[in-house]
């Protein structure tokens, strides 16, 4: 203990402080990790999630405010008024977003997300609606769940409801504002570590990945994930160059939002603390803000939320990919390096990526891993804005290993590409450090390397948003658009709808029931249907195309059997191989449910090696015989 007093010889002056830091320490993990069971854990962070997030962004705004008020107008006026970045910032997010329709682009993640948003406006409580009704001209939601997703996303659009209505667009405004603010912040850290031109690079390389405009104008939390870490590392350089507590407080809260936007985000509280004791070591004294104290107690949310996958086995999806039994293992890393290679180094233009950004990125990564291990080495004297990057980009390497460690860490997967936009950030990363070292070394470094990242943009990345085969190749977010256009079509919405995916309605205001329950509580339907309490009852379906036989057949989750009588509204063929179709209940045959049995497919016969193989044998030979 004497060394410890020896290095923080100033400790006593902030005793009642460290203490209480202790004491919450405690508490969080003693209540997060030990003392509450799952259930009471969830229930508090369905009924206290928003407060506590309200609590939270509010005093994140109010640390922010003290620190734009200790740097002074001058500087900050001086920062916004730059004409060339913001014109750069403005047009680059411009070419993102025109690129791509607004949409739904994510089964279920960003419907589950729409869902809690709408439950926080109404509610106030984080549960995704899992049936509602238009009764008597105001919709209610009937029963609802939580989610396992992190709440303060869709906290963030909620608060867009509260001031300008219920519009589930609303979610494409907020990612729209983010994806501006998160060019701005690339320009930003790019310019504090290796000048204007480097920012300049860095807002380009940014614009250059289709996978970004494929977020932007989607209803995801990636955009503002990329935001939230982008934030809390110009907040750690500020704190390791200012050292005070103003400073302190806005990187804790920041971190403690990061850690609540995705689940993997909150492995950059590590970096966070080992700034914070450098910081300590290097000025030999203790600094400790009040938020800083309590921030432990407000990472409880994440702690209590993450129950549910110990409450609900099925929450990590192990079911989506047959043959794991664990989420996460080092066994998986081999095949999901492959995979990431596939992603990365993509030049067909049916993958998301960049190959610019990876092929800078992979070139600067052994300059950065040098400037890196150097920098650690020389912690006493090195420069605090590069500890600063240094720590997080340790974070990083940790985000990477996590991702190839994970079940499902595909990055060419059209639903798990979203995952490798942090390591897209860190190698953007990267390219700063390397730039920061040749630049004085090579003449006219930065503009050079604008010139190739322009060219790349112009020659890979522009004609592949224009073909948007990244996009195509995902058939089930079409269908959520399909559902979207038939929504707009029938604007009265007094219409109920059996669909599996009952939450893509029911965040619309269109009543709503899935499949099941349609079948378990027939009777009901069938006195809606005699009583004619809607205009209409509507059935989504999707059927599967035999390839020997030509004939369809519906899947069976989606099959109300025999005593559903049906007449088909609306079809539409998004793959060769998946028909979707929209159905008009006519009839329903009274007395006991019927066990759908829905006629045998050879393609359920079949592992999902063998489907794809026979996918992409009727593929081509359909293309062969387009006329």
């Amino acid at each position: 203990m004497d060394g410890f007093f020896m290095i923080f010889p100033d400790i006593f002056a902030a005793q009642h402080r460290v203490w209480w830091l202790i004491s919450n320490v405690t508490l969080a993990i003693a209540l997060g990790f030990f003392l509450l069971a799952p259930g009471p854990s969830l229930l508090a962070v369905i009924y206290g999630g928003y407060w506590t997030l309200l609590l939270i962004t509010v005093m994140f705004a109010r640390a922010l405010w003290r620190n734009w008020r200790a740097d002074g107008p001058d500087k900050n006026l001086h920062l916004l008024t730059r004409r060339w970045p913001a014109v750069l910032v403005a047009g680059c997010g411009l070419v993102l977003l025109v690129h791509e329709s607004y949409g739904f682009k994510i089964l279920m993640d960003e419907i589950m997300l729409l869902g809690t948003s709408m439950s926080l406006h109404f509610d106030k409580t984080a549960l995704v609606p899992m049936r509602g009704h238009d009764i008597q001209g105001a919709f209610q939601v009937m029963a609802g769940q939580l989610d396992k997703r992190p709440l303060f996303q869709p906290f963030l659009v909620s608060l867009l409801h509260d001031l300008t209505g219920y519009r589930p667009e609303n979610v494409f405004l907020l990612n729209t504002a983010l994806t501006f603010v998160l060019l701005a912040l690339t320009y930003r850290v790019g310019s504090k570590f290796a000048g204007p031109a480097a920012g300049a690079a860095g807002v380009l390389l940014f614009s250059s990945l289709p996978l970004l405009a494929q977020n932007a104008t989607g209803g995801g939390f990636e955009i503002l994930n990329l935001v939230m870490i982008l934030a809390t590392v110009l907040l750690a350089v500020r704190f390791a160059e200012r050292r005070d507590e103003d400073s302190l407080s806005a990187l804790c809260l920041a971190a403690v939002l990061l850690a609540l936007t995705r689940y993997e985000s909150v492995l950059f509280i590590f970096p966070v603390g080992l700034l914070i004791l450098w910081v300590w070591r290097h000025e030999r004294r203790v600094i400790l803000s009040w938020p800083a104290v309590f921030a432990p107690l407000l990472l409880l949310l994440y702690a209590l939320h993450h129950k549910i996958f110990s409450e609900r086995g099925s929450a990590w999806e192990l079911a989506g990919q047959p043959g794991f039994s664990q989420p996460f293992s080092p066994t998986y890393a081999v095949e999901n390096l492959g995979h990431a290679f596939n992603f990365l180094c993509d030049t067909s233009g049916s993958n998301s990526n960049s190959l610019t950004l990876t092929i800078l990125g992979l070139l600067a990564l052994p300059v950065g891993l040098l400037w890196l291990i150097r920098t650690l080495r020389t912690l006493r004297t090195a420069p605090a804005a590069h500890v600063a990057l240094g720590f997080f980009l340790l974070g990083f390497a940790g985000h990477t290993v996590l991702m190839m460690f994970y079940f499902w860490g595909k990055f060419d997967d059209p639903v798990i590409r979203r995952l490798s936009l942090p390591l897209h950030l860190a190698l953007i990363c990267v390219v700063f450090v390397a730039g920061s070292v040749c630049a004085p070394r090579i003449r006219r470094f930065w503009p050079g390397l604008i010139l190739v990242v322009l060219a790349g943009t112009f020659a890979l990345s522009l004609p592949a948003m224009s073909r948007h085969g990244y996009s195509l190749e995902y058939y089930v977010g079409r269908e959520m658009e399909w559902r979207r256009e038939f929504m707009a079509r029938h604007p009265e919405r007094d219409y109920l709808f059996i669909d599996n995916n009952s939450i893509i309605w029911i965040t619309h205001l269109v009543s709503a029931t899935p499949v099941l329950q349609a079948l378990q509580h027939k009777d009901n339907i069938v006195f809606n249907l005699s009583n004619r309490i809607f205009s209409a009852i509507y059935v989504f379906q999707r059927l599967q195309v035999d390839p020997v036989t030509g004939r369809f057949a519906v899947e069976k989750g989606d099959d109300l059997g025999p005593d559903y009588q049906l007449e088909t509204v609306w079809e539409r063929r998004f793959t060769p191989l998946t028909v979707s179709r929209i159905c008009r209940v006519v009839s329903i045959r009274e007395g006991p449910v019927s066990t759908p049995r829905p006629p045998p497919s050879s393609l359920q016969k079949m592992s999902p090696a063998e489907m794809e193989k026979i996918r992409q044998q009727y593929l081509d030979g359909f293309i062969k015989r387009l006329p």
